[in-house]
């Protein structure tokens, strides 16, 4: 048995695709009990910039008045402005730029717009893109010269649905987010989830929720990996916009009031709990819960090898019902000696595990649990 109270995430497993701050996260989940698969689905160095294509980018913003400018991430507007800076066009840009009718998608994208004496018209309280594009749906966008500051991935469809509504539309790819250099990891985690072998996984960028669908393609499992999301695995994302990612999969996906990390896990030590298909029962005045392979006697965990867990799972068909000492020899698994014996040594690990009067010995029968007269707690 384990000292101390168990973590609310005792017995859960969990994946992790970040790459960014995955050593904060995967302590968060561990401390409150998870144990963490990690499996980075994008570069350490996700965010790449090729220097000449966003400096011939800039020059054609600067080339022409702006009526609209779209700011859509924080990271992407230091980048760009950083860039420029490099180039010594920073004052030309940000007073073009201070000259449109500007909309942030988010607090991160206003925070870099701001410390450069920028100030947005309007920012959604989503924080999502489509809330943007929406704000400008209803408008009479003829004529207008639109630029859009692209994320880690392309926004050539909100683009061109700018363009149906008339707009001159740029759009400046200020960076790429690239993939993981070993995608092995991923590819383990997709088999994971395919299995229902995870609780839940969790995401905390767009583009990591496309690369970890993108694999699910190419390995194909892609119809496996929605199902298993959509049944029994958790999508858990840190906001809407990563939320949102999933929503072209038909997968649904769980996100915090606030996006952030801490409040996701929070979440989750909410959400998985609620969810779990487990047996919990009295026994012998104790309660005896089981949740996936993770056993449980009031609360502190049990470590049972295979014979005496084959032998425990055989009793928990019927709780309570008597099971012949050769239903528990068929139980056993493979490669376990095949006699009365190896059931008599396998009951002495299990009574020793949880206690001498959790296990009753039926004379010339059997073994029972010794299930409390309440039942199922």
């Amino acid at each position: 048995m384990t000292d101390g109270p168990p973590g609310p995430l005792s017995g859960f497993r969990i994946g992790v695709t970040a790459s960014r701050r995955s050593e904060e996260q995967i302590s968060l989940l561990e401390r409150r009990g998870a144990q963490v698969m990690h499996a980075p689905a994008l570069s350490e160095h996700p965010n790449w910039i090729d220097e000449d294509a966003l400096r011939t980018a800039t020059r054609g913003v600067l080339d022409q008045p702006i009526d609209i400018f779209l700011a859509t991430t924080g990271i992407g507007m230091r980048a760009w402005f950083e860039a420029a800076e490099r180039w010594g066009l920073l004052e030309p840009l940000l007073d073009k730029l201070g000259t449109a009718e500007i909309l942030a998608r988010g607090p991160k994208s206003v925070g870099a717009l701001r410390r450069h004496g920028l100030r947005e018209l309007w920012a959604p309280e989503s924080e999502e893109f489509d809330d943007v594009l929406s704000h400008l749906r209803g408008r009479d966008l003829t004529g207008r010269r639109i630029v859009v500051q692209e994320h880690g991935q392309s926004l050539s469809m909100a683009a061109h649905a700018l363009r149906r509504q008339g707009a001159e539309v740029t759009t400046v790819a200020v960076y790429r987010v690239l993939p993981a250099e070993d995608p092995e990891p991923m590819f383990a985690l997709i088999e994971r989830i395919v299995a229902r072998d995870l609780d839940a996984v969790t995401f905390t960028a767009a583009p990591a929720v496309s690369a970890l669908m993108e694999a699910a393609v190419s390995a194909g499992h892609r119809d496996e990996v929605i199902a298993a999301f959509t049944a029994d695995v958790v999508a858990s994302s840190v906001g809407p916009v990563t939320a949102a990612a999933f929503e072209m999969w038909g997968v649904p996906s769980i996100y915090p009031g606030r996006s952030r990390l801490a409040a996701m896990v929070k979440q989750l030590e909410a959400e998985l709990p609620s969810r779990a298909v487990g047996t919990s029962l009295g026994v012998a005045g104790h309660t005896l819960l089981l949740h996936g392979d993770d056993v449980r006697l009031d609360g502190a965990e049990i470590k049972l090898s295979p014979a005496p867990y084959a032998v425990l799972q055989a009793l928990l068909v019927n709780p309570g019902t008597v099971v012949s000492r050769r239903e528990l020899l068929a139980a056993l698994p493979s490669g376990t000696a095949g006699s009365e014996h190896a059931v008599e040594m396998a009951v002495a690990r299990l009574r020793a595990a949880l206690g001498t009067r959790c296990i009753q010995t039926v004379v010339k029968r059997g073994y029972r649990l010794a299930v409390d007269p309440v039942g199922t707690a």
